[in-house]
């Protein structure tokens, strides 16, 4: 099944055990001062005095780009060494190192993780191992996601850190695609007093100014509160194209008493951009046309407006026996209104396509779980019990007429309001989670989960149900010492499906199963963290023609035996090589193909291909020491494959590509005293020009979009 995998994994393991530095393994005696200073120079890298005895699972202030525990894969508090899948912390340092303000900018810099435009420059989505990310979480609670209609990027002003778990995640999210999880873990209020002031200006009059304030409300610091706002108003390379985002964040924090923890916020969130839609045309023979970065393929009156308002809550109680009990619920309320085009040959010539629709949506979220150790055997293990509930419920606001054949200068429609579609899928869930360990090297984490999922169309036909819908994990990790650990893991995750079968009987789930086996490493007390995976996904029962149509009482039946497979490899390196010097790093080979489908041409072929099958990211930052203490520099190397699209034409087909490119980026930063730093990010500082998406079509709307050329951004951050 995994035929490259033993010997990638025997290589690993020889490595790892025969290396006569193990880079430096913490089981090593301590270093006198004289002895040190020999072993540095004699050793690429030097432990020094780096270690991660203070990590944990808060990011911010630690200074680092690694985290000491997280819950993400399976809700136990596991290091990532522990965890038995690929797995990415991006820390608040490396938020604010990169000046990250989105999500689009996590995915952009997490390894494994491709940031597609195809829909439109407006209308991002994320995938990982070759499929879709429909699930984003929100401090471990799940809400869908789907880039392409109303998904707003979160900003990042209100978040510690973000946890990624490749592969499927059906344990923790419930239904979905076997891709990622990815998990926003907001800032909560601090024990001490502290008040951050940040502003910054960038190319394109991009400007942007945010307050963080947090401190104990009382003298005894049992009530703790935290505000967070944010403003940004940016326009764009493109000719004409302005957005602005405006957050504001509160929460706080009540200590009921010595054990019992209660934890209330809110937030409201508003974007809006005036470019979303529409990306530039490719010729008529499937060429890129080449029109100049600048320009704009939309109109003056087109608007894309998302509100959303959130109100969190948590309560955690810790029984002595080191057990805890937590509840948490979100809820979610978003209100968008979109009106743009896209151009199109509909009629022959270039002409715009027109459409407005209006977004009621809410997302509800509910956990409850018990965890804590059990004795058995005189061996100790951990045991997490819990059960969950989600519901969407969105509603479809249609306006007329969606316009095809715009002129190009031709004004803004009258859109009239007509029909309304309303819809609510509700996921309630069981779940248990076990970490056994069999012996002193030897750990099995075995969980599961049961899952009632019902989809309601109030405004039409379609309801389905899946009943009792069972979800798998599994993880055996073996520590070869106390810095590596060899593990493999199964787990599994469901999608349901509307297709029917000859019967009229609704095909049973799409089902998208992770097979994974690696190799983890931590060192210096767990301040760096290095993994190599090798990974098989796939996804089966995916609607499938049938072959025999009689008697189908639908227009076409159905079969659930389409079968697609992802294979590829994760290497990744995060967290401090010295104790100036953080890392984040990481390449990811995927290749996946149709090993059965409905379309019996697809079989053998790439399941997509405007996605690359390489990806390498790199970030990092150096803070000098002696006369320099104040000053730290940085950089960033993103590079991908190439992606290709095949256009159809009369007279047969073009493929159309963007190539293997690479883009730069670089930072310095000074601090002026313990009050005010400065930082400078220099991005593509070399002005590569590249599509970040790529067309498809030369009738329908094309994607071709730029990236970003060089641009700059100043940061100023005030503390007190």
């Amino acid at each position: 099944m995994f035929p490259f995998w033993p010997r990638t994994l025997a290589v690993a393991i020889a490595l790892a055990s025969a290396s006569p530095l193990a880079l430096a393994e913490q089981t090593a005696p301590a270093a006198t001062p004289a002895e040190q200073t020999g072993v540095a120079e004699s050793m690429i890298l030097s432990p020094l005095a780096i270690s991660a005895t203070g990590l944990g699972q808060t990011t911010e202030g630690s200074g680092s780009y690694t985290t000491g525990t997280m819950q993400t894969a399976t809700k136990l508090p596991l290091s990532m060494r522990e965890t038995p899948q690929a797995v990415t912390v991006i820390t608040r340092q490396r938020m604010d190192d990169r000046a990250m303000t989105s999500v689009n900018d996590v995915v952009k810099n997490t390894p494994g993780l491709f940031l597609s435009q195809s829909s439109g420059p407006g209308r991002q989505t994320y995938s990982a191992r070759g499929f879709d990310i429909d699930n984003i979480m929100y401090d471990g609670l799940p809400s869908s996601y789907q880039g392409w209609t109303v998904g707003i990027q979160p900003n990042l002003a209100m978040f510690d850190r973000v946890e990624v778990i490749r592969g499927a995640t059906g344990l923790v999210t419930g239904s979905g695609n076997p891709s990622a999880a990815i998990n926003m873990v907001r800032k909560r209020p601090t024990a001490e007093q502290q008040v951050t002031l940040t502003s910054a200006a960038g190319s394109w009059d991009d400007y942007r100014g945010e307050f963080d304030a947090s401190s104990p409300l009382n003298e005894s610091g049992t009530l703790r509160g935290r505000v967070v706002g944010s403003y940004r108003d940016a326009d764009t390379f493109r000719d004409g194209e302005n957005s602005n985002h405006g957050l504001f964040y509160a929460v706080t924090e009540a200590d009921l008493g010595e054990d019992t923890t209660l934890t209330f916020g809110l937030s409201r969130q508003e974007d809006r951009t005036n470019f979303f839609w529409g990306g530039l045309p490719i010729g008529t023979d499937g060429h890129h046309l080449d029109l100049p970065r600048s320009t704009n393929p939309g109109t003056d009156w087109e608007d894309k407006k998302q509100d959303i308002n959130t109100v969190f809550g948590e309560v955690r109680h810790r029984f002595a026996n080191d057990w805890q009990l937590q509840a948490s619920a979100s809820q979610s309320t978003q209100k968008a209104l979109f009106s743009g085009t896209y151009l199109s040959r509909y009629n022959g010539p270039l002409e715009r396509t027109a459409w407005q629709s209006r977004y009621d949506e809410t997302q509800s979220a509910y956990d409850l779980f018990a965890s804590g150790p059990l004795q058995a055997f005189g061996r100790t293990h951990e045991v997490v019990v819990g059960a969950s509930s989600r519901e969407y419920d969105v509603t479809t606001h249609n306006y007329s007429p969606y316009t095809l054949g715009l002129p190009l200068g031709a004004p803004k429609p009258d859109f009239v309001r007509t029909t309304d579609d309303h819809e609510v899928t509700t996921q309630n869930g069981v779940y248990l989670t076990t970490r056994l360990s069999l012996a002193d090297p030897l750990t099995l984490i075995l969980g599961g989960r049961l899952d009632w999922y019902d989809y309601d169309n109030h405004t039409g036909d379609g309801d389905y149900k899946v009943t009792r819908n069972v979800t798998r994990y599994a993880g055996l990790i073996y520590d070869i010492n106390d810095t590596y650990s060899v593990y493999a893991s199964y787990t599994d995750i469901f999608t349901p499906q509307t297709q029917k079968d000859i019967g009229g009987k609704l095909l049973e789930p799409i089902v998208g199963e992770n097979y994974e086996i690696g190799i983890k490493g931590e060192y210096f007390d767990g301040a760096l963290n290095a993994s190599l995976a090798v990974f098989q996904v796939d996804q089966l029962n995916r609607a499938s023609q049938a072959d025999d149509q009689t008697g189908c009482p639908e227009i076409t039946c159905y079969e659930a035996s389409g079968k697609v497979r992802s294979q590829g490899l994760d290497l990744e390196l995060q967290g401090a090589l010295t104790e100036q010097w953080q890392v984040g790093a990481g390449y990811t080979y995927t290749r996946a193909r149709y090993i059965k489908d409905q379309d019996p041409a697809n079989a053998h072929q790439p399941f997509t291909t405007d996605a690359p099958e390489h990806l390498f990211k790199l970030s990092t930052v150096y803070r000098f020491q002696g006369p320099l203490e104040k000053l730290r520099v940085g950089g960033n190397v993103y590079w991908q494959s190439r992606m290709y699209n095949d256009v159809a034409l009369t007279d047969g087909s073009y493929r159309i590509q963007q190539g293997s490119y690479a883009v730069t980026d670089l930072m310095a930063g000074y601090e002026v005293n313990k009050h005010l730093d400065l930082q400078l990010n220099a991005n593509n500082v070399f002005d590569r020009v590249y599509y970040s998406a790529i067309g498809s079509d030369v009738t329908w709307g094309s994607t071709d979009t730029y990236g970003n050329p060089r641009n700059y951004m100043l940061t100023a951050k005030y503390k007190f």
